[in-house]
């Protein structure tokens, strides 16, 4: 009976603390997770999203430089005097052109390069070396090097030009009509790398036996390039093209050594205007409120281009 008993205790009631340690087990394991992810979780919150809090809530204020000047709360006040601002907009329509004339291009040229060292040719792993040096190069130096080419006394570009016969030269990067066409140049030299190692990684994890059956049934190489190579990349272009485009516009450094926004603000992106009006002029709330402004925009941008991209790819 006394076995009875207990067993009919134990059917029950259960042992002792088995729900508790049933219910409490995943609380354990998702305490350990965060335990576990916490030291990388620090310096993102620190580094990244405290910055972030505070840009935004001086956006609101009218914090400008000194020590002694009490800072205020304002409201939206920046943000309607942005909506009057032209020098504003007109830097970031000139961003647009900057992101765009660099992005596409730089696509282009990227998927070109990745298509022919993907094929086996001889000294390929030199070529490779050789497509990533500008991508290894800090900014300010390409910068440095890009402005030595278009000297208009000594620059190679020039000298090229005049042993041609094509002219005297001209001084590419203060001219109202070739500066902001040069840096985009510059721009597409640099950021090509990056492009390229993401779409050649794409071409790598396609299939060859999808290649070799689109031959065998007679497909010519843009047929395979079509129905077999660009549908299995479609996913990363898609991503390295939306990030591109992000740094593009957020550019500072390449466009500050090469031209520091001129001449005349014809290379003045808005992130150059925001760190003129900070660090210049010491209006830190209003370059706060520009910062807002263009993370707002490109945000919404970026949304209406990536859904048009993913519904084209659901469509096909």
């Amino acid at each position: 009976m006394t076995l009875a008993n207990a067993t009919v205790r134990s059917g029950r009631h259960g042992p002792p603390g088995g729900p508790r340690d049933e219910r409490s087990g995943p609380v354990n394991r998702n305490a350990g997770t965060w335990f576990l992810v916490l030291p990388a979780l620090i310096p993102i919150l620190i580094l990244s999203v405290g910055p972030l809090l505070y840009g935004i809530a001086l956006a609101f204020t009218d914090a400008q430089s000194g020590r002694t000047r009490s800072t205020q709360w304002v409201g939206v006040l920046n943000f309607q005097d942005l909506l009057h601002d032209g020098l504003f907009w007109e830097s970031f329509r000139i961003g647009l052109v900057w992101a765009v004339g660099v992005t596409v291009p730089q696509f282009v040229l990227a998927l070109g390069l990745a298509l022919l060292l993907n094929e086996n040719l001889r000294m390929r792993w030199l070529a490779r070396a050789l497509a990533i040096i500008p991508w290894a190069m800090p900014e300010v130096v390409v910068g440095i090097m890009w402005r030595l080419v278009y000297n208009p006394d000594a620059g190679i570009l020039n000298e090229r030009i005049r042993d041609l016969g094509l002219g005297d030269g001209r001084d590419w990067l203060t001219g109202l009509a070739t500066a902001l066409p040069a840096v985009i140049l510059v721009g597409v030299w640099a950021g090509m790398p990056q492009t390229t190692v993401a779409l050649l990684a794409g071409l790598q994890n396609t299939p060859h036996e999808l290649h070799e059956a689109a031959a065998l049934d007679g497909a010519g190489a843009w047929r395979r390039f079509r129905t077999v190579t660009w549908p299995a990349l479609r996913p990363v272009a898609l991503s390295i093209t939306a990030l591109n485009f992000i740094w593009n516009f957020n550019a500072f450094a390449l466009v500050y050594v090469l031209t520091n926004g001129g001449p005349g603000g014809r290379t003045r992106l808005p992130m150059l205007f925001a760190y003129e009006e900070a660090f210049r002029y010491g209006q830190f709330g209003y370059a706060a409120a520009m910062g807002c402004v263009m993370v707002a925009v490109i945000s919404v941008i970026l949304a209406v281009y990536l859904a048009g991209r993913l519904r084209g790819g659901e469509d096909r």
